[in-house]
């Protein structure tokens, strides 16, 4: 017999009630297993009986009732039945089936620390934070469920902090102090990558007490207003929280299948050049001499970066000394065509894809315009020919972009998914000047270019929401000590 209050009996009924269809959807050997929960009824109808247990439930706990404890006898079921049934649940839902009773709580640990078991494609939700809900409060709407869950996360607060980039379950934020931190929000796990200082165009300034009370940042290394024999090393000044606004531009973080952990890459300032580190490293290391990335991915044990102009690199990051090839001089990446946003990513059958985010801007009453994305653009990049495919349609696939890795997904594995679409978060570099303004998220129909919002009324605008993969991965940290 289980004691549990109104609310979670409730939330009982109606998970029970969802997952009853993947109940019946078990293989047959996983459904033997409930011939052990009650030997005198064949496994039909235990399973048959449940929507009628569950409604019951739904009907004797009324509304008058929430400040009262119930008992009730819910149904036993044994741990490993259980975890066959989790694994066919999405975060969201896994998360909500653990609060139900301490032996679903168990059923979830156990799950979590076998992942292995745990193989369910994860539909993307977007992050973001309320003031209502708190300073170290993260609030996660999931596509499926169309409904908040918030995530209680460590400090330094997360509404504090800046919402870089994010893969693999992954968050890359950078604190008041301009540090930067890989945070899991499901699983809670942080990380802390190597300081801001290592970059190498950064000094920090220091007071007596040996406090870092100021930043200098080199000045961007190209200026085409001025004779390039005139530039010198010229250091600008910010305050600890706001070196961040100038030298963070992009930050990607990719699986490492060397060590079978991260490694994270930076675009940043004074030029838009390229460094990276593996989790665990204590600095980070300048790939080039070379600036005006603005693109990366990694895929088959390699690191592609792109240039505003064209050109695309090739990164080997294995050895013990990064080498580079430039495979692509002469793309077209940046047509003057379509201007706009410009990301990289692989689709799921295998080429690389280029798309053209274009925006308008419009006066809505705001501190600065606000920006409205209204066309997409999409070009497979044909390295041997060096030259872009325009591709006219997703068809049933949708695109995730923003300050995430971008990601294409198949609508028929992600029914909850609009097929032929993209989904879409703020991805504006200098977005921090205006902190109040609505932000630019939502999802356009390529087949029509029609505009719909995700959700309404609209989140708190800052930190800018960001899309996120949720995981419960967890690194083992002492491999790195």
């Amino acid at each position: 017999m289980e004691v549990c209050s109104v609310a979670r009996i409730t939330s009982f009924a109606h998970f029970g009630l969802k997952i009853l269809p993947k109940l019946l959807a078990l293989s047959p050997g996983s459904l033997g297993k409930f011939r052990k929960v009650s030997p005198a009824m064949e496994t039909e109808t235990v399973l048959r009986k449940l929507p009628e247990l569950l409604q019951d439930v739904l009907i004797k706990v009324s509304p008058p009732m929430e400040t009262e404890t119930v008992v009730r006898n819910l149904p036993e079921l044994l741990q490993d039945v259980l975890m066959d049934i989790f694994s066919l649940l999405e975060i969201p839902d896994l998360m909500r089936a653990a609060s139900v009773s301490s032996s679903w709580r168990s059923a979830y640990t156990s799950l979590c620390s076998q992942l292995k078991l745990y193989k369910r494609p994860q539909t993307p939700c977007l992050l973001y934070t309320s003031e209502s809900a708190g300073e170290n409060v993260a609030c996660l709407y999931s596509l499926a469920e169309k409904r908040v869950y918030n995530l209680t996360l460590p400090d330094p607060p997360i509404r504090s902090r800046y919402l870089l980039g994010s893969s693999h379950g992954w968050l890359v934020t950078a604190d008041d102090k301009s540090e930067l931190h890989l945070i899991n929000p499901v699983t809670g796990q942080q990380i802390a990558l190597p300081s801001v200082v290592t970059i190498g165009y950064v000094q920090p300034i220091f007071d007596n007490a040996g406090t870092i009370i100021m930043y200098k940042l080199r000045q961007q290394l190209y200026d085409p207003d001025l004779d390039p024999e005139m530039v010198g090393p010229k250091m600008f000044p910010h305050a600890p929280d706001k070196l961040r606004d100038h030298v963070y531009i992009r930050v990607f973080i990719f699986p490492d299948p060397s060590t079978g952990s991260y490694i994270v890459v930076l675009i940043h300032g004074p030029g838009c050049q390229l460094s990276f580190a593996r989790v665990g490293d204590c600095k980070w290391t300048l790939l080039t001499l070379d600036w005006d990335y603005d693109q990366c991915i990694y895929m088959d044990g390699l690191l592609y970066a792109s240039i505003r102009a064209g050109r695309m690199d090739a990164f080997d990051l294995t050895g013990p000394t990064v080498t580079r090839n430039i495979i692509a001089d002469e793309i077209a990446i940046h047509s003057s065509e379509y201007r706009g946003e410009f990301y990289l990513l692989q689709a799921p059958w295998g080429d690389l894809l280029q798309v053209c985010r274009k925006a308008e801007l419009i006066d809505a009453g705001y501190e600065e315009l606000i920006v409205k994305t209204n066309k997409i653009l999409l070009h497979k990049v044909d390295m041997e020919a060096q030259e872009l495919v325009e591709i006219n349609s997703l068809h049933h696939n949708v695109l995730f972009l923003g300050r995430n890795q971008s990601i294409c997904l198949s609508a028929e594995e992600y029914p909850q998914l609009k097929a032929n679409c993209v989904y879409f978060a703020d991805d504006e570099q200098h977005n921090w000047k205006y902190k109040t303004n609505p932000r630019d998220i939502g999802v356009l129909n390529l087949e029509d270019d029609s505009r719909e919002e995700i959700v309404s009324p609209l989140w708190s605008s800052w930190p800018s929401p960001i899309w996120i993969t949720p995981s419960l991965t967890v690194m083992n940290l002492s491999l790195y000590k």
